[in-house]
């Protein structure tokens, strides 16, 4: 990600001595950037823009023009600073009287190793909110019945997010599923009931897919227990299959943790784990989360298995490689979020649970009381790696 790195600078300073130090100091951050001096043309216009106040004596030049890069964005002001020539002490001075007018923005100033690590967070972030911007997700079916604390607020997804959630009634996928030819391809399955199920399974996943291309879909979430009565069958391996390509495919109708599934794929390019907190241990953090799907592109193996609480269809038992992981959750009005990290200590393969369960270790073991007095509804995401960071810059933002 390049940065596009904007000059403030006093009349006052030697411009060639100022320039000097630039080079230096911005070759010792040791990132892509591309210098665009004092000319604000097109700023705003980049993943990430950084206004970098190189001397003292330049808090009215960006006063001035203040009127100017509100106009071309919205987002926060980042203050680049080496430290050197009261640039620092300038920053400041331009930061106080942004807040004064409720206006957000941040210094990036220390060590460079620290500027540097801030940079690409920030660029992440940035290029993560442009990949949202626009897009549209559909809601097939309402949410699930028991979803009770699990509404979006469309408009405020659309304002903060720039996406678009488009309802679309269940009997489109009925219609698409049955117009759509069962695979004849043969299958491997474990029992002869999941071998027959198998080609409606793949038969949904078609469906799905044409309904992705026919509304220009980013991402969907589906009432899939309605396909148990309606065609007898399960959605499971059509949304592992639709998050391995990239198209974000949430369970239940949940808009709210398909919206934290959307953000974390957008961040890190992976779309997580939808699931449930099936038992908690307060003490000492340990958690085990279950469902009967899982992005195929996040299991080192998994295994068919029927749909848990139905015995129908087809479930996946995936098997995730242990190690670091994040918990993330953000509400449907998007005004809340939960983030946590942990270690997946252990795939399990229990009878009387949803067939892909983890056994998660928080880093911090107070955070489990969350799910105990303060939750934000039940499904929640669990990326591998540590993400936390990432996923707080982006909330803040």
């Amino acid at each position: 990600m390049k940065a596009h790195i904007y000059t403030l600078t006093s009349q006052l300073h030697d411009r060639q001595a100022v320039d000097t130090t630039t080079l230096e100091f911005l070759s010792s951050l040791n990132i892509e950037y591309e210098l665009c001096h004092d000319h604000f043309d097109d700023y705003g216009s980049h993943a990430l823009d950084l206004i970098y106040v190189r001397t003292g004596g330049t808090e009215g030049i960006f006063r001035q023009l203040l009127p100017q890069l509100q106009e071309q964005s919205t987002r926060p002001f980042f203050l680049l600073t080496s430290g050197k020539s009261n640039s620092l002490a300038a920053s400041m001075e331009i930061l106080s009287f942004l807040r004064q007018h409720g206006i957000s923005g941040e210094i990036l100033h220390g060590s460079t190793a620290y500027i540097s690590r801030r940079i690409q967070l920030l660029g992440q972030v940035s290029e993560a909110r442009n990949k949202l911007s626009g897009s549209k997700l559909g809601v097939v079916g309402k949410p699930s019945d028991w979803l009770i604390s699990s509404a979006a607020d469309a408009g405020m997804v659309k304002r903060k997010l720039g996406i678009e959630l488009k309802e679309i009634e269940m009997p489109e996928l009925l219609t698409t599923i049955a117009e759509t030819p069962l695979p004849t391809a043969e299958y491997e399955a474990p029992t002869e009931g999941i071998r027959n199920a198998l080609p409606g399974a793949w038969q949904i996943y078609h469906a799905l897919r044409k309904m992705v291309d026919r509304h220009a879909l980013k991402g969907l979430t589906i009432r899939c227990f309605d396909l148990l009565s309606e065609v007898h069958n399960t959605g499971c391996i059509a949304l592992a299959q639709l998050n391995s390509e990239g198209i974000v495919a949430g369970c239940e109708g949940d808009v709210p943790a398909m919206l934290s599934m959307v953000i974390a794929n957008a961040l890190t390019g992976m779309p997580g784990f939808q699931a449930n907190p099936s038992s908690i241990d307060p003490e000492t953090g340990q958690m085990v989360f279950a469902h009967c799907t899982i992005p195929l592109c996040m299991v080192q193996r998994y295994e068919l298995d029927t749909h848990f609480e139905s015995g129908i269809g087809v479930g996946i038992r995936g098997y995730m490689q242990e190690g670091p992981v994040t918990i993330f959750k953000i509400s449907g009005d998007l005004s809340r979020h939960f983030i946590a990290e942990g270690t997946l200590i252990r795939n399990e393969a229990k009878p009387d649970l949803c067939r892909t369960q983890q056994v998660i270790q928080l880093s911090d073991p107070s955070q489990a009381q969350y799910f105990l007095t303060n939750p934000i509804g039940n499904h929640h995401i669990i990326l591998p790696g540590k993400h936390q960071d990432a996923l707080e810059e982006m909330m803040t933002l």
